[in-house]
């Protein structure tokens, strides 16, 4: 089930990528919901986005714990 969250959580991403306060009201969300080892691989593919998109740099902070 968790792996599953963490898919759906991936996907929601990709499609509110194009909005910065968004995309930081979903990471937010995913950081209360995803277990602490996703949330490592989930760094991993927020800066793939952040690549691409410069502006959702200032999401990452709901990523620091």
């Amino acid at each position: 089930m968790a792996r599953a969250m963490f898919e759906y959580t991936k996907t929601v991403l990709k499609k509110v990528s194009f909005d910065a306060s968004l995309f930081c009201r979903e990471v937010e969300k995913a950081a209360k919901r995803l277990l602490p080892h996703e949330l490592e691989e989930l760094r991993i593919f927020i800066q793939s986005l952040i690549n691409q998109n410069p502006d959702l740099n200032q999401c990452l902070i709901y990523l620091k714990a």
